[in-house]
């Protein structure tokens, strides 16, 4: 017997974000009875039940029920807004009509195991449309029981406009940020252009002897190279592009991004490590490549720095990276023993322009900190002053995980091959 249109497990309607629990048998009776009682109204009970069709066709989300063999029974009017099908299209098709062809080997078979034996599934799904278009969707699934007869229900959400909130939170930050760094360059430009100006006044002097006016000629040259510098590196912020993510081993990136070591730091004897012990599989990911390699070189470049203006002693400068994975994410982290961060700094050291040395301009790790985070990353700082830093950056692994790549049990091997 198929479930009355509209029948859903109450906590699955109003709560389409909460995480499935396992569903037990019950009667359409007794969950629109616990419905009512839940919202303190025992005198809506046969009003819901008689226009629960209705009322699924308010839900903002596509919403589906099929058999145990995925024919589709049920689906309400944002379905049809989502995937373009009409209710009376879809209603008897196989729900393997949303899935791409790739994904009906594994993808679609681990779903409904965990539907079926497990507490549901919960995540990102790459679907297609009527007209073919690509969509992706926050799936959330269930199975309940009726009358002896297992049914399943899909709760689809469009994740477009979460990523569109996602976007407009970035590029709000990121002007919040330039706002900043305006600020911080009228401060910062000041100094150079006052010091230009008044060694350009004294080169003026007449019979000015040859010694001083070689001096006053090198400081004019040295603030203009740091101007020139900090443009540099405000341009390379201001004008980065939009990631273009790929599927890349991490070590390569790595590697390539080690290359831009320069050789002066290893010909005065720092040693440039790289550990790949706790990766774990090839380290596949998406990131855009050129990006973090220009990431990763700006934080190089800082450990350096930071590793040659202080005498070491019987220790050897040493700059150690380490590459790290598990399933779920890939990192590599950079550690150096160099000066250290004092405590005090240590929550300003991605902030533009900030540098303890009056010579440097101090973005470099602005830069890497956008590139990592608009990359779906992370990136801290650990440091003992006068001992060590390590800077380390996480990114979430390659997107199609184990229920995509493999079947994970042989109870969803039956059920694709039944």
């Amino acid at each position: 017997m198929k479930p009355p249109r509209g029948f859903v497990p109450w906590k699955r309607l109003f709560l389409v974000s909460d995480k499935p629990k396992p569903m037990v048998k019950r009667t359409k009776t007794s969950i629109f009875h616990s419905l009512s009682k839940s919202i303190g109204m025992e005198s809506m009970m046969v009003e819901i039940t008689k226009n629960r069709h209705d009322l699924l066709d308010l839900i903002q989300v596509a919403f589906i029920i099929t058999d145990v063999h995925l024919k589709v029974v049920y689906s309400n009017l944002f379905t049809e807004r989502v995937f373009g099908y009409p209710r009376s299209e879809i209603e008897g098709q196989r729900m393997s009509v949303l899935f791409l062809e790739d994904d009906l080997t594994y993808f679609l078979p681990n779903i409904v195991y965990f539907t079926l034996y497990k507490n549901g599934f919960e995540g990102e799904a790459l679907l297609r449309q009527k007209n073919g278009t690509k969509i992706f969707v926050y799936l959330s699934t269930a199975s309940f029981e009726e009358e002896g007869e297992v049914f399943l229900t899909f709760s689809l959400q469009e994740i477009q406009r979460l990523k569109k909130m996602e976007r407009e939170r970035l590029e709000a930050e990121h002007l919040a940020s330039l706002g900043k760094i305006v600020e911080e360059i009228a401060h910062q430009v000041r100094n150079p252009i006052v010091s230009i100006g008044g060694f350009t006044q004294r080169l003026l002097k007449p019979n000015l002897v040859s010694q001083k006016r070689e001096f006053y000629l090198d400081q004019v040259v040295r603030e203009t190279r740091r101007l020139e510098r900090m443009i540099q590196r405000v341009e390379e912020y201001v004008l980065t592009p939009r990631p273009t993510l790929q599927r890349e081993k991490i070590q390569e990136v790595v590697d390539a991004a080690l290359q831009t070591i320069p050789k002066v730091a290893t010909e005065k004897g720092v040693c440039v490590n790289l550990d790949t012990e706790a990766l774990k599989g090839e380290g596949s990911l998406f990131i855009d490549k050129g990006l973090v390699i220009k990431a990763l070189s700006h934080i190089f470049e800082n450990s350096l720095e930071a590793m040659t203006r202080i005498p070491m002693g019987k220790e050897r400068a040493r700059l150690n990276v380490a590459i790290f994975g598990n399933e779920e994410t890939v990192g590599i982290s950079i550690s150096d023993n160099g000066e250290g961060i004092a405590k005090e700094n240590l929550g300003r050291i991605f902030d533009p322009f900030f540098s303890t040395r009056p010579d440097r301009v101090g973005f470099g790790l602005t830069f890497a900190k956008r590139v990592v985070e608009e990359q779906g990353g992370k990136i801290w700082v650990e440091s003992e002053l006068g001992k060590w830093t390590a800077i380390t950056i996480s990114f979430p692994r390659e997107r199609r995980r184990q229920v995509r790549r493999e079947l994970i049990s042989s109870e969803a091997i039956r059920w694709r091959d039944g």
